[in-house]
Formats: C-alpha cells, sequence, structure tokens
C-alpha cells in the first residue's frame, strides 16, 4: 500500500506529530528525547525512523502541516490576492503565532526560525501561484520577486507587530497597505 494512503500509516504518523506537540508543551524542544516521543507516542523507534529522519525532521514536518492546515487554508477560499486576502493571512499568521507561544511556551524559541523558514516558503509559493493567475501577461520573474517580497514583508510585519503591539493588527496593517497595494496593482 501506499505510504500516504494507508489509514494505518496516517495514524501512526499523527501519533507521533502529536506525542512531539504534548512533550513540547512540557519539556524543551532540546530536552526531548527520540525515547520520549516513541514512549508518549507507543510506536518503537523504528516506526518512528519510518516516518521522519530525526527529531528535527518531526517537527519541521508538525509545523509545516499546522501552518499549512490553519493559516493557508484559511486564505485559500480567496479568488484573488487583494486587502481582505494581505489581512486574513497577517492575522492567520499571528494567530498561528500566539497559539504556538501560549501552547508550546518551553520549545517555543526552538521552533521560531523553522517556523519563520516555513512560512515564508509557503506563502511566497501562495503568493507566485496567485501572481501568475491574477496578473494580466505575468512575467514569471516579476512575480517571483513580488512574491518574496511579499510574504518576506508579510511575515515580518506580523512578527514586528507581536513584539511592540502598540495598536490594533488591522490597524497598523492599514498602515502597510499603500506598499502591498502597489506590488499587487503593479501586474494588474
Amino acid at each position: 500500500m501506499d505510504k500516504q494512503m494507508d489509514p494505518r500509516v496516517l495514524r501512526t504518523r499523527k501519533l507521533i506529530m502529536d506525542a512531539l506537540i504534548e512533550l513540547s508543551m512540557k519539556k524543551e524542544f532540546k530536552d526531548i528525547t527520540i525515547k520520549d516521543i516513541t514512549t508518549a507516542a507507543t510506536v518503537n523507534r523504528a516506526t518512528f525512523y519510518y516516518h521522519f529522519m530525526d527529531k528535527y525532521d518531526l517537527v519541521e514536518k508538525v509545523l509545516s502541516e499546522s501552518i499549512m492546515r490553519e493559516v493557508l487554508q484559511e486564505v485559500s477560499t480567496h479568488e484573488v490576492i487583494n486587502e481582505e486576502t494581505i489581512e486574513a493571512i497577517f492575522l492567520s499568521i499571528i494567530k498561528f503565532q500566539t497559539s504556538l507561544s501560549n501552547q508550546c511556551q518551553r520549545s517555543y524559541e526552538a521552533f521560531k526560525p523553522q517556523i519563520e523558514t516555513i512560512f515564508k516558503k509557503e506563502l511566497q509559493v501562495f503568493f507566485s501561484e496567485w501572481g501568475q493567475k491574477q496578473w494580466a501577461n505575468p512575467n514569471k520573474m516579476e512575480v517571483e520577486a513580488g512574491a518574496v517580497m511579499l510574504s518576506w514583508a508579510l511575515y515580518g510585519a506580523a512578527v514586528y507587530w507581536m513584539q511592540n503591539q502598540t495598536i490594533q493588527p488591522e490597524d497598523y496593517l492599514k498602515q502597510l497597505m499603500p506598499f502591498i497595494k502597489n506590488w499587487n496593482e503593479h501586474g494588474e
């Protein structure tokens, strides 16, 4: 059977991923061992290594799937990149980060570099795909450059807002919209 389709494999993978999340709520990531994970997931080491290369691969998959599920699915219903889409993504980044930092306070700092990398990559893919669809006569290099800039800018703005929180996130985003609209209108 296909590794991705077998419900037993998916269930086991979820058990391992959930075990890491549970352990991250109690311990710092650096202190979590493969033995801790396999014990909490009630699987053996061979099963763990069948699914993941190591605990770093596991955390990357957990974060990536969480980001995809909780953030990008929320905006996947949008037809075009517009202010509403940008606001939904911005608020989703903040919601995801806040939720993760509250759930996994002890390991959150260790996860931050991976979270940043995954967010930027996934948002870049999202914006690139939509730029190709949305712009009339899209220039691939311009779309890619714009997607990189927009993904990094949105993620950076969300992180900056979280660290400073002097105004409501929606109001902060309104200050950024003129810059974002310039990029979006360039291709129209």
